[in-house]
């Protein structure tokens, strides 16, 4: 083979590589490798900025059929369900992993261990209110994605949990309102009735 055609061989080589680097790994392409479980029941409301979320994933030893020799992080995300996604363009999935919208925030990123992982998280302050459920990405040593695991099944309908955002009133403010409220009134009444005894009085005179 001359140089120049070893030259373009290598090119195209770099050229492919580049090309699936650009368009990133499928979510239809990964493997279900980890068992993921979260904390929170089917159902249940939390609060942004308050509430807590333990998630637990192993590898699954029932499929002796995968190798985990090439995982080296896991990285834990929060993921909108498909309810809290209609009609939501920027909270969309998309098959294309470099695409998809639907697992914004990140919970945890740690190095891959196969067994007895945890990690007990404080809901982020900006977590939007909607309804959620938790998946896992698994990334081999040039960080792509290479398996997942996640807290819902395939078609993301069962263990789904609420969040509540923050809506920038606290109960203690709205009690300090309230009371302020009422002594304004308390105070235009006392006023009034001062006035009115002021004027009766001169008017004896």
């Amino acid at each position: 083979m001359s140089t120049l055609s070893a030259f373009f061989v290598v090119s195209a080589v770099v050229l492919s590589c580049f090309a699936l680097t650009a368009y990133g790994a499928l979510f239809s392409s990964l493997h279900q490798t980890l068992v993921l479980n979260s904390s929170p029941t089917q159902g249940q409301v939390l609060q942004s900025g308050e509430g807590q979320v333990t998630v637990t994933w192993s590898l699954n030893k029932s499929n002796p059929g995968r190798t985990d020799s090439n995982y080296k992080r896991v990285k834990v995300k929060l993921c909108y369900a498909p309810i809290s996604q209609v009609d939501r363009g920027w909270r969309k999935s998309d098959d294309n992993l470099k695409k998809d919208k639907s697992c914004k925030y990140n919970i945890v990123t740690m190095p891959y261990n196969s067994l007895n992982n945890n990690f007990t998280w404080i809901i982020d302050k900006d977590v939007p209110t909607a309804t959620y459920f938790i998946r896992a990405y698994v990334y081999d040593s040039v960080g792509e994605e290479v398996a997942y695991g996640q807290t819902t099944d395939s078609h993301k309908k069962i263990n789904l949990f609420h969040i509540l955002a923050i809506t920038g009133r606290h109960v203690t403010i709205d009690i300090c309102a309230a009371c302020f409220s009422a002594f304004s009134i308390i105070s235009l009444v006392g006023f009034f009735f001062i006035e009115k005894r002021k004027t009766k009085t001169s008017h004896q005179k």
